[in-house]
């Protein structure tokens, strides 16, 4: 009697004839404690499924005392990739006496060959196997096709109105179709007029109610497209401090998103803790906002939400965070000024809060005495609100990341005369700028100033990427993982050599996006990196991301016994995660390779 094993995940995708063949050609195979049931570098001649017992998986090559990857328990299933690759790349014992289903392995290729869900399950790409292991954790599922819900799944008809009509035209319309905006046509552009404008015109404007309404009109709409997640839209709303997003199809508005609508499909966790910053009217009304987001970050990762969402949603409540407390301790005539923020904070890939990383970009001509009194209050602030200090000091409390434009710009140039020193240091650290407060505008122009400078000095890139190797792949000769004690620094080994290449890449083509993933795509889009294998270092990098943030959960709790922060413990992963893990550092070698060849590090 075949047993439910060979009924869940992924038999379940066999359609109803390959289920009948699976269980027809499987067999039960008993095994006592130590037999070898699958030798390293051998030919399986099954595929293993356990049904009671224990298995090991054991690296042959590792040292005594580290050679264990994992174990299998009842229901795991192994042996499938080595009948793929035609050899096994471990040796499989059992621990204990164990039971295992065996299914041959003429059986098991013909039905990969035959059931294509079932086939591609076990041939899948790094960015497939990802999404099988959000699937698995608890909630996983429900909450992947929700996170993965379209704006056009929950987009209302828009209200279109001739900019001709009146105000009092456009109350009765929005009373009469129960919607809180309008949106009128002029010349081939949209703008839109919400309830809040209409009150706006009518009570304190003192305008009659047969103007017209074009005169009430906001002409900068915050926008969307029909395939964006409905993720995305909440990231915009939160990010721009509006209620409703405007979807566009090429140049048609084909819809509406208002909060109310995405609240229907999300839980309003998130959304409330951004609610709680804007309401915020004071720092101590603030800080208490600010230190709910690592209870959201928890929620949002027990949840199985995608590492890129998460960082999306973080950094636009970090950047709104900043910006108020910018407003508050900043002087109001003091407007011709952009804040930035710089590295992980930059690019928007920070989830829990880290070092300030800022500076502040003057106006040329700007009369502001008292600007290096007031820098110093906004860091004091920030740290009240649990931004720690940059042990580099690099923050507006530190003069020299404060200028006026013309500074700013002889900086640039300073530092890329210094390539050998502390100056290629701060030309990384300013690639990343985002602006979070202020004009936007000096940012762009520096970046400019910025591409100038470095984007066709080939042997100054040469210098700005070779720290790409300067950490070694923690996989060994024979390409499995490392698994020291202490585990593999994480961020050392896989995430700085990805996200510093891909920086490199960036600035060599004057991309002016600053997260790790938008610079991915735009390399595809300008032909210098093909879209699979930016779609596998995306995928990688939120591997890496979510396996560091899991630990950092730890320590914060005080769960990650002595093991240092950024360190992965491997035998502590799933046998899945090892897996995915092994894949992407593999792609992280295969970068490295490719960057120093584009860059000829190897000179």
């Amino acid at each position: 009697m075949i047993e439910q094993e060979l009924h869940q995940y992924p038999f379940s995708l066999l359609s109803e004839a390959g289920q009948q063949r699976l269980h027809q050609g499987t067999d039960l195979a008993y095994f006592e404690p130590d037999d070898i049931i699958l030798d390293a570098a051998s030919t399986s001649e099954y595929v293993f499924v356990v049904h009671k017992g224990s298995v090991a998986e054991l690296d042959v090559n590792a040292p005594d005392g580290r050679s264990q990857v994992g174990v299998y328990a009842a229901g795991d299933l192994f042996g499938a990739i080595s009948v793929l690759n035609g050899k096994s790349r471990y040796r499989f014992r059992a621990e204990q006496q164990t039971l295992c289903y065996l299914i041959p392995a003429a059986l098991f290729l013909s039905l990969c060959e035959q059931e294509e869900e079932f086939g591609r399950y076990f041939r899948q790409t790094l960015a497939e196997k990802t999404q099988r292991l959000a699937e698995r954790r608890e909630g996983g599922v429900t909450l992947a096709g929700f996170m993965l819900a379209r704006v056009d799944q929950c987009m209302r008809e828009p209200l279109v109105m001739p900019a001709s009509a009146s105000l009092r035209d456009a109350v009765q319309a929005l009373k009469q179709h129960g919607v809180d905006s309008v949106l009128i046509e002029q010349d081939g552009h949209y703008a839109i007029v919400t309830k809040t404008d209409l009150l706006t015109a009518l009570v304190i404007q003192g305008q009659g109610a047969d103007s017209a309404l074009s005169a009430a009109a906001e002409p900068h709409l915050v926008t969307a497209r029909p395939d964006d997640y409905l993720f995305t839209a909440l990231t915009r709303m939160t990010r721009h401090k509006v209620a409703r997003v405007v979807v566009i199809a090429g140049e048609q508005v084909v819809g509406v998103v208002e909060l109310t609508d995405v609240l229907s499909f999300f839980s309003s966790r998130s959304y409330v803790v951004g609610l709680e910053i804007e309401k915020a009217d004071d720092l101590d009304a603030l800080r208490l906002a600010s230190e709910r987001l690592p209870e959201l970050v928890e929620a949002l990762m027990a949840q199985g939400v995608k590492m890129r969402f998460a960082m999306d949603l973080l950094a636009a409540l970090n950047g709104r965070i900043m910006a108020k407390a910018y407003e508050m301790v900043m002087p109001a005539e003091q407007q011709q000024a952009c804040l930035m923020v710089l590295g992980s904070e930059g690019r928007g890939e920070q989830i829990l809060k880290t070092d300030q990383d800022n500076g502040l970009i003057l106006e040329d001509g700007q009369d502001w005495p008292r600007c290096h009194t007031d820098a110093r209050r906004l860091t004091e602030t920030l740290l009240t609100l649990g931004y720690p200090p940059c042990p580099g000091k690099i923050m507006v409390s530190n003069p020299q990341w404060v200028g006026t434009s013309s500074e700013w710009r002889q900086r640039i140039h300073d530092w890329a005369g210094d390539v050998g020193g502390e100056g290629l240091i701060h030309l990384t650290t300013l690639v990343d700028a985002h602006c979070v407060a202020g004009d936007s505008r000096l940012l762009e122009k520096l970046r400019d100033e910025l591409f100038d400078r470095c984007s066709g000095d080939d042997l100054l890139l040469a210098h700005f990427a070779r720290p790409v190797l300067q950490f070694a792949t923690p996989l060994n000769l024979f390409g499995s993982l490392k698994k020291p004690q202490h585990g593999i620094d994480i961020k050392k080994g896989a995430l700085f050599p990805l996200v510093h290449g891909v920086r490199a890449m960036a600035l060599q083509c004057r991309i002016r996006e600053t997260s790790t993933l938008s610079r991915l795509q735009k390399l595809v889009t300008v032909g210098a990196m093909e879209p699979p294998f930016a779609e596998d270092l995306g995928e990688a990098m939120e591997l890496f991301s979510e396996l560091r943030l899991n630990h950092q959960l730890e320590r914060l709790h005080g769960d990650a016994m002595n093991v240092p922060d950024n360190h992965i413990v491997v035998q502590a992963l799933s046998s899945l995660e090892r897996d995915l893990l092994r894949d992407a550092l593999h792609l992280v070698s295969d970068f490295k390779q490719r960057l120093s060849r584009r860059f000829h590090l190897e000179y």
